[in-house]
């Protein structure tokens, strides 16, 4: 591509993308649905998009000034020193835990919530199955039910769970700490860091909760540091075993705590192998895509293995259909006297009219929960033809209930209330569903610092934390989607692609969860544990620059 031209079209991506963002989201979080015939609505977006391409422009050039003539690619006489004894690691690790276990014992025994009973009962009845992956289900229940048969306290288990993974990820971040220090970072860069990594609060709420997503996000952050590592000095990379064995576990481990995870890392090897073709990566193809191909393999065979010894039920199809449930439900909801009594007739076989009109437009769960799997099975065609039909008439409609699901993600200014009026074990939710924060029976909140478990209460379920001005904003998953957005932009834009290219997994990462049942937090804790990467990266002279000087 022509450079003038390049240096024209890649501001214009993120702007009009922001552009489109803004509107939708706005009208989406304002009506619930966006008029798509509304010409005003297009004609807002060209002259948003106009406006936000030439101001990132005018910013992307600027920083390229600023960053790349110098970087910061360590402090000036800083000596980068190597840690191999990893002792940096346990230091910083010890500060975050120590962090940590204030809040955890003002949270006491640690926020047992999202499908946390679920798992748990699928281990103390013996009665497993695939709609939660099995290596956390084994992990979590048969921890926190072993612990129990020893003091026969279920607080016990649970609190155990939770010290165990506040360890892990404490660990986990402390590494990564290390990591950017030995790059260069600065001692205020590593202060800051720790400050972050142990106190900011979406951080610190899923690394003290029992849900997947906390262990799920320590391994992406490894497996990105690694990849950071590679794309920075291949050869360099695989003369260290340990970097290899790390990216091989952390991908393993990864795609293990989350299914979405293989689906990414499919589609990011794929993209590595089309990468590969060019003849600068020739020396390290085999080795990078034989590593990659073996953690997949061992994913499918330690999943599979799991489901085969535990006699695991996979007949549920709900998870991988939420997106199609929730349109052909938005559309019997919305617009149900257009169809016709053989359409209505077909979509009870799979979906009963009771569940149905418990649609809800943020959140695909009360409805997906009675789908008929049986039913599905016995003739996927003709429900796939009924789909495909409905979506011919009601395009527009698809197209609302899908982003309704979704739009929290990348709008900013959404208010995270899928749950809204939902009552749980201990409370209803009103205006705010940011984090579960509950403890689910069989556990018990016990609180040793109420001041502690008021203030994670309010930022869990008090509307008026996403309405305070900066504080919404740095709690925004759609806030970060357009930081995100524009870094990454940025690397384009200056030519860096070595930097961009270990980001582009946590990228495909956001697209699958576009695809899941509603926007919570808990999807992309991703966004905010990697952002320090993210930002060094950014700051990081360019090897490309460096050398050309």
């Amino acid at each position: 591509m022509n450079v003038d031209l390049k240096k024209k079209i890649i501001p214009a991506i993120p702007g009009f993308v922001y552009a489109v963002c803004l509107v939708f989201g706005h009208s989406l979080e304002k009506e619930g649905s966006i008029a798509y015939r509304d010409g005003r609505l297009w004609i807002t977006i060209l002259i948003l998009g106009i406006l936000l391409s030439a101001a990132l422009t005018v910013i992307m050039n600027q920083l390229q000034k600023r960053l790349l003539p110098k970087g910061l690619e360590h402090e000036t006489g800083q000596q980068i020193r190597q840690d191999p004894a990893g002792r940096m690691t346990f230091l910083y690790a010890g500060i975050i835990f120590l962090c940590y276990l204030i809040v955890f014992l003002g949270v006491y025994p640690g926020f047992f919530v999202y499908d946390a009973q679920d798992e748990l009962m699928q281990v103390i009845t013996r009665s497993f199955s695939t709609h939660h992956p099995l290596f956390h289900v084994l992990l979590m229940g048969g921890t926190v039910q072993l612990i129990h048969k020893l003091t026969g306290s279920y607080n016990a288990g649970i609190a155990c769970y939770t010290l165990l993974q506040m360890a892990a990820l404490s660990l986990i971040f402390g590494y990564g700490i290390r990591k950017l220090k030995e790059e260069g970072m600065g001692r205020r860069g590593g202060i800051l860091l720790l400050a972050y990594f142990g106190g900011f609060p979406t951080i610190v709420m899923f690394s003290l909760c029992s849900a997947k997503d906390g262990l799920f996000t320590g391994m992406v952050l490894l497996m990105v540091l690694m990849l950071c590592a590679f794309f920075r000095d291949p050869a360099g990379f695989f003369q260290k075993k340990g970097h290899c064995a790390c990216l091989f576990l952390s991908s393993c481990l990864m795609m293990l705590l989350r299914n979405n995870g293989f689906y990414a890392f499919f589609v990011f090897v794929v993209l590595l192998a089309l990468l590969f073709l060019k003849a600068e990566w020739k020396p390290y193809r085999k080795k990078m895509l034989l590593l990659c191909a073996g953690a997949m393999l061992a994913f499918l065979v330690v999943n599979k293995g799991f489901a085969l010894v535990l006699h695991a039920d996979d007949s549920e199809n709900q998870e991988i259909l939420t997106v199609p449930i929730q349109q052909l439900a938005r559309v019997y909801s919305m617009e149900g006297d257009t169809l016709t009594e053989q359409q209505k007739e077909t979509l009870f076989e799979i979906l009963p009219e009771e569940a149905l009109k418990r649609y809800n437009p943020k959140v695909s769960d009360p409805v997906k929960v009675d789908f008929d799997n049986e039913a599905y099975e016995a003739d996927k065609g003709k429900y796939r033809r009924l789909w495909s039909d409905l979506f011919r008439e009601h395009p527009f409609g698809y197209l609302n209930a899908w982003f309704m699901t979704s739009y929290g993600f990348w709008y900013p200014g959404a208010v995270i209330d899928v749950y809204k009026g939902n009552t749980v074990f201990t409370f209803t939710y009103e205006g705010s569903s940011y984090f579960g924060y509950e403890v689910e029976e069989p556990g018990e909140r016990k609180s040793l610092i109420p001041l502690v478990d008021r203030a994670y209460r309010f930022l869990s379920l008090d509307e008026r934390a996403q309405e305070i001005p900066l504080l919404s904003l740095v709690l925004s998953p759609g806030a970060m989607f357009f930081l995100w957005t524009f870094v990454l932009c940025f690397f384009w834009y200056t030519g860096q692609d070595r930097k961009l290219w270990p980001f582009l997994f946590p990228g495909l990462l956001f697209l699958t969860v576009l695809l899941g049942p509603t926007y919570l937090v808990r999807y992309v804790v991703f966004l905010w544990v990697l952002l320090p990467v993210l930002l060094w990266e950014l700051c990081r002279k360019s090897e490309r620059k460096a050398a050309e000087k």
